[in-house]
């Protein structure tokens, strides 16, 4: 795809590209993993009061509910479990939402570029980021635009060479204001279109 980075070996530096989008996503990510967690504590807990468990417990034999036997047990496997999982989400989260904000933020790039007049960029995206299609569509509607301000301003070109042409051989005294008018509306749009980098 003609939009991505072709060089070998590039990578971006700083893989914290939007602070808060990719913050919120990684802790929207560990909350569903940390609310699982409580789910799996809670039912294991209800679901097993109805049951009792015998145990030694200091050489002396203890009489208890299966719940409360196993709940500080459960209370510190989990405890350990969301830990190695939370860490191995926020990295993999952070490897994911990379690859959405690293994205946007090129978009946001060409976005600025587009609207101070600059119509030679287009989104260049690697290969594995998220919303290349997206980035080719996008790249096509930049690429048409241009192609139809250059015909635009080639048309202009040609008006302009017509009223100098018509300007050198004379024109009737009546026509003259009218003539003058055109000429000032050439100007004006050869002024708007010098805001276009093509």
């Amino acid at each position: 795809m003609d939009q991505i980075q072709e060089k070998q070996g590039y990578r971006r530096s700083n893989v914290y590209i939007d602070k808060d989008f990719q913050t919120k996503f990684i802790l929207k990510f560990c909350g569903v993993v940390a609310v699982g967690a409580g789910v799996t504590i809670l039912l294991l807990y209800v679901l097993s009061q109805q049951s009792t468990s015998v145990s030694f417990v200091h050489a002396r034999v203890k009489v208890m509910t299966t719940a409360d036997f196993i709940l500080p047990l459960l209370i510190q496997t989990v405890l350990v479990v969301m830990a190695i999982v939370g860490v191995a989400s926020i990295g993999v989260t952070l490897i994911v939402s990379h690859k959405i904000a690293g994205p946007l933020f090129r978009f946001k790039q060409t976005f600025k570029e587009l609207s101070s007049g600059n119509f030679t960029n287009q989104v260049r995206l690697r290969k594995g980021d998220q919303l290349l299609e997206v980035a080719d569509d996008f790249n096509h509607m930049i690429t048409v635009v241009r192609g139809q301000l250059v015909e635009a301003k080639e048309q202009l070109s040609g008006i302009k060479a017509d009223i100098e042409a018509i300007g050198e051989y004379g024109i009737e005294e009546s026509k003259r204001k009218r003539f003058h008018e055109l000429e000032h509306k050439v100007r004006e749009l050869e002024k708007a279109m010098r805001f276009f980098n093509l």
